[in-house]
């Protein structure tokens, strides 16, 4: 692909906000946006909500909850979204950056593994598993109780999380070029819900937020560092 001269990058901060009328008003800014249409990021904090990728199994929901179920268009499995996680949506022209969604996913991983080097924070992919994650030993032992489960659980074809956990999950959709939907990091969450289900389809991966990892942080702050990476990444 050929990068062409665009509009700057425009980022907004949308609060709190419910997934369904969030989900709905990306796709219809894509939907509708032309050649001259800027590049967007939208800041979102949802309420809890599960959510499946086009691919999403409700066997990977375990347990009957109160928390609503959302089958959405992005790619990949089922994740949790809730208060304490900065969702940053990525609104891209891919063929006017130049870039393929590989190359996409690779620029926002690396925009979190930035944002966690600048709290100290080691942040690592895993092969064939898309998302950041962290090493973590036994003073931050997420969610002992999913560990645990998923030790008997693990299938062959799974990816190796041994000794880290999950921080940031992805999930795009691309359509005519143009991506929506984007990446959740978790700040300081409950954690609870995710032993819910099996994270992004996998029975042995745990999950983490910076809290646990004793980061002494905001919501506010770690969504415009990751904003800030994000925009470097995906401006033109």
């Amino acid at each position: 692909m050929n990068a062409v001269l665009a509009p700057p990058l425009v980022v907004r901060a949308l609060g709190r906000a419910d997934y369904v009328p969030t989900w709905h008003a990306m796709r219809e800014f894509t939907a509708r946006r032309d050649a001259d249409t800027p590049d967007e990021l939208w800041i979102v904090e949802h309420p809890s909500v599960f959510t499946l990728g086009q691919a999403g199994k409700r066997e990977h929901l375990l347990a009957p909850t109160d928390i609503p179920v959302v089958a959405t268009d992005r790619g990949g499995q089922i994740t949790y979204h809730g208060p304490g996680q900065v969702v940053i949506y990525t609104l891209i022209d891919l063929r006017r950056l130049g870039i393929f969604v590989k190359e996409l996913v690779y620029r926002i991983e690396q925009s979190v593994i930035q944002t966690l080097d600048a709290y100290g924070v080691e942040g690592r992919r895993v092969k064939g598993a898309p998302g950041i994650y962290v090493p973590v030993n036994e003073s931050t032992s997420p969610q002992p109780s999913l560990r645990a489960r998923g030790e008997g659980k693990k299938r062959v074809s799974d990816p190796d999380f041994s000794g880290v956990a999950k921080i940031a999950a992805l999930g795009i959709k691309v359509t005519n070029g143009r991506s929506y939907h984007g990446v959740a990091f978790n700040v300081a969450m409950d954690l609870s819900p995710f032993a819910l289900i099996d994270p992004c389809g996998y029975p042995s991966l745990a999950t983490v937020d910076l809290a646990t990892l004793r980061v002494q942080t905001t919501w506010h702050e770690a969504a415009e560092r990751l904003a800030a990476r994000l925009a470097d990444h995906l401006s033109p």
